[in-house]
């Protein structure tokens, strides 16, 4: 029989650890000391607890957590001397069933891990959605991780404990994150659909108005139908538009969301100002960067798809109409027309996009009609909204970073996007003969640059949460034996506030001219983009965190150093978002970006709070 949080919050403090004995190898203390926090109201607060109780450990503790765990097809395996829940993973993953080269490499893995940490690899060979990695996927993550620092390794040792310790837990309870895994599901199917040249090498890539990219419309459309949405097309720069109807609106004939032409079986739209005609806006991307990830844009639509499904499934309809958008472009990837599919709702969108052309020299309007779509200026404007037919903009967004990972947290709560302000430019020294020009006459492009560079390092730590990136560098028709006579660059500056990113961009432009005056050098700077801040509504970030807190979890502010839609909807109306914790050190723009049906099952459970809350 499951055991209840009841029944474990009820239990002598003996009794209680052994409920929950078995979800750390050999290693009580760690859920003795986090059963003194007890009650607990969630499940979520009791791990929470459990990260907490290893976070404040010694590291000698830490390491002996670590130590106490066997290696992967090892010693303990053959000889069949694994715990019981040991034993079930490793089979799961297929470990116990290893041909003679697998169990050979393994062994070779196992001993040069070893040698290099001192301690046994650990890794949830359950994997993100609890199903169980491959033999493949284990040794592809055994030979990455060999690479890792010492310090980070034994980090991500710990991080991976804690996430077997999570699959126990609700093993011990019961409980499957059924939600997640649904959306978990959605996401690997949606990644089938990808460009040529990158399908064929499994990998994710998705650019604007590719046959990949169609394919993804469909399938979002599929589901949105599938979900209940009353609404469901594809507007004229190729957004997939679903809506499902407030109380008010499900009595009356509904037309498409405004701006937009209807779909096939649509019918004329509502009056603009009608009864229940106010909306809560949602969504995220749906392409990617080359060589990307599954979540990065995609959570933010199908979370709220989701709970559109629960809300449909229960027969439930809100006070307010709820409009999911899969952004159609948001990388400037194909096209330099970042932002596109938002800033067409915010009447952002740039005619001169249209005559782009991309690397096969097919213009923008070409490809939007052979995609379908109108292709005009008129048909374009059309689709924006107007602000006062909605209450706000909310989005949900795979964090792309290591915060939420390294503190154990699944849920965080956006603060403000940074503000960001990028330039290309180059240094203009002297091409010279690398034997024959002394040191003290060489006018190096590549040397001014380079200390430039170091300088971004220094200047950038000074601020709380600004970053500076030079991410271009590179000596045009360069030559071992020659001085670089030029050296081309890029800036990439972000701060959490406009005023924070002016005073870096001003003190890295000032160095450089300092750089370039000391060393005789010249140099040009084009300033190619800026964006300003956008600090989340302060009471729809309030929503958010009465969301969170509700979950049994701290709150967590933090702000975005990426760009995100919200950016474009925040320029019209108030917007406000939260943040999910990423795997594999939070890495994203990378195969390696995940997320757990874990986490994603709570940040639904987050979004459905904050629409009841509404």
């Amino acid at each position: 029989m499951a055991l209840t949080l009841d029944q474990l919050n009820a239990a002598a403090p003996d009794e209680a650890l052994r409920l929950l004995d078995g979800l750390y190898e050999h290693s009580p203390w760690v859920v003795q000391r986090a059963l003194a926090q007890r009650p607990f109201a969630t499940l979520a607060a009791l791990q929470w607890a459990l990260v907490q109780s290893l976070a404040a450990a010694t590291r000698d503790e830490q390491l002996g957590l670590i130590r106490a765990h066997p290696e992967l097809a090892g010693k303990a395996m053959v000889a069949n001397t694994l715990t019981a829940e040991s034993t079930g993973e490793q089979s799961r993953a297929g470990l116990t069933h290893c041909t003679p080269d697998e169990f050979a490499q393994l062994q070779r893995l196992n001993a040069d891990y070893n040698a290099r940490f001192g301690f046994p690899f650990i890794l949830a060979v359950r994997g993100p959605r609890g199903s169980g990695l491959t033999r493949q996927q284990i040794i592809a993550a055994f030979e990455r991780r060999l690479g890792n620092p010492v310090d980070f390794e034994r980090e991500e040792a710990l991080r991976n404990i804690h996430r077997i310790a999570e699959i126990r837990l609700g093993d011990k309870f019961g409980v499957e994150p059924e939600l997640g895994h649904r959306v978990w599901d959605w996401h690997e199917a949606l990644a089938q659909h990808s460009d040529p040249g990158f399908k064929e090498q499994g990998q994710l890539t998705v650019t604007y108005l590719t046959d990949a990219h169609q394919a993804c419309q469909r399938e979002l459309m599929a589901r949105m139908r599938e979900s209940g949405f009353d609404e469901v097309g594809i507007d004229a720069v190729g957004n997939v538009v679903g809506v499902y109807h407030s109380a008010q609106e499900a009595g009356f004939a509904a037309g498409p969301p405004q701006g937009e032409t209807a779909p096939s079986g649509g019918s004329e739209p509502r009056e603009a100002g009608s009864v229940g005609a106010m909306r809560l806006l949602t969504g995220s991307h749906f392409d990617t960067v080359r060589n990307g990830g599954k979540y990065d844009g995609r959570l933010g639509i199908f979370v709220p798809i989701a709970c559109v499904e629960r809300l449909h499934r229960a027969g439930r309809r809100l006070p307010f109409g709820i409009e999911v958008v899969g952004f159609a472009e948001e990388e400037g990837q194909r096209y330099k027309a970042t932002f596109l599919g938002s800033g067409a709702l915010t009447g952002h969108f740039n005619p001169a996009w249209l005559d782009q052309t991309d690397a096969d020299g097919i213009r923008m309007q070409d490809a939007m009609r052979a995609a379908g779509l109108p292709g005009t200026l008129d048909a374009i404007a059309a689709l924006r909204r107007d602000p006062a037919r909605y209450l706000g903009f909310v989005e949900v967004h795979i964090e792309q970073g290591p915060v939420l990972n390294e503190m154990g947290l699944p849920l965080g709560v956006v603060t403000s996007i940074n503000a960001s302000v990028r330039h290309v430019g180059e240094v203009i020294g002297m091409a010279s003969h690398a034997g024959t020009t002394p040191m003290d006459r060489r006018r190096d492009a590549a040397c001014a640059v380079a200390e430039l560079a170091l300088y971004l390092e220094q200047r950038a730590a000074q601020d709380g949460d600004s970053v500076a990136t030079m991410g271009l560098l590179q000596v045009p028709g360069g030559s071992i034996n020659v001085v670089p006579g030029r050296c081309a660059f890029s800036l990439d500056l972000r701060a959490p506030t406009d005023a924070q990113r002016d005073a870096l961009e001003r003190d890295v432009l000032a160095q450089l001219s300092a750089i370039c005056e000391r060393r005789g050098l010249g140099h040009r700077l084009e300033r190619t983009m800026i964006a300003a801040a956008a600090p989340s509504a302060p009471d729809w970030q309030a929503r958010w965190e009465r969301a969170v807190a509700a979950l049994g979890l701290p709150v967590h502010r933090m702000p975005s150093g990426a760009g995100h839609d919200a950016m474009k909807l925040h320029e019209v109306m108030p917007q406000a978002m939260l943040f999910v914790r990423g795997e594999n050190s939070g890495i994203s723009h990378n195969p390696l970006e995940s997320t757990t049906s874990h986490d994603i099952e709570l940040c639904v459970l987050a979004f459905e709070h904050l629409l009841n809350g509404l």
